[in-house]
């Protein structure tokens, strides 16, 4: 089976380690969990963990042993800049073993980029060292690709970057059919209906359901959110979970409140 080919009989999964002392002080918020989970589905590849790690080379050579080994593939965010700091080229060569090296298209892509912006400097050639056999990430947004060895795919930090990376890779990797989701919302608090949730969890294969409580219009209520790999089984357990809740007097809202 080639690659973006899809294999229906088995789950896919992928785990993201996000690089940076900015995410872990608080200073810099993350917004690229939530786009890879997203684009990650849509591949038929579900996203099964993440990790935040900082600057450090041996916190960053740990997870990727991990998080690459545990999944059929381990994405980075982070790190992969023109700075002193920006270590994830260096240390995801180490955990595999191999050498750096510049690689001669994108050095090549970085002058053509660079040429009416002052040409390469020792900073900026530094975002063309790679692990020596990776393959390049094209980036229409700044020149400066991500990277891709194995089963490793080392992306920029700014979201606008990484969501042209994504769209770069979409559709060459090999995964399985995408979680659906389907959302039923009512002003019932969780705890109320928590013996309905689990037997209509219970009653189908291949289905889950989420909880997610909110206080909305002074009133305390909750979506629930069914997923499964059939949509024609979300929806119909969606509907049963919905005729339940009317039963015991809450008012369902599709889609969510």
């Amino acid at each position: 089976m080639s690659n973006g080919e899809r294999d229906l009989q088995r789950i896919w999964t992928a785990g993201l380690i996000v690089i940076g002392d900015e995410i872990l002080s608080g200073r810099t918020q993350d917004r690229n969990i939530a786009q890879i989970a997203t684009w990650l589905n849509v591949q038929g590849i579900r996203l099964a963990e993440v990790r935040v790690v900082p600057d450090i080379e041996e916190r960053i050579i740990e997870a990727i042993g991990a998080l690459r080994s545990a999944n059929d593939y381990c994405f980075t965010t982070g790190g992969i800049g023109p700075t002193h700091d920006d270590i994830t080229v260096d240390a995801v060569a180490k955990a595999l073993g191999v050498p750096v090296a510049v690689h001669p298209a994108a050095r090549a892509i970085l002058e053509r980029y660079y040429a009416d912006k002052g040409g390469l400097n020792e900073g900026r050639l530094r975002m063309a060292r790679v692990p020596e056999g990776a393959e390049l990430i094209e980036n229409k947004m700044s020149g400066a690709p991500g990277i891709r060895i194995g089963n490793l795919f080392l992306m920029a930090g700014v979201p606008h970057i990484t969501a042209g990376m994504l769209d770069a890779l979409s559709g060459t990797l090999q995964g399985g059919r995408p979680l659906v989701s389907v959302t039923v919302g009512a002003f019932a608090p969780e705890s109320e209906v928590a013996e309905i949730l689990r037997e209509a969890e219970q009653a189908v294969d291949g289905i889950s359901i989420g909880s997610y409580p909110f206080f909305k219009e002074g009133r305390v209520g909750s979506n629930f959110v069914i997923r499964s790999e059939d949509s024609a089984k979300a929806n119909a357990v969606a509907e049963e979970l919905a005729g339940k809740l009317a039963e015991v007097g809450y008012a369902t809202v599709a889609g969510g409140i």
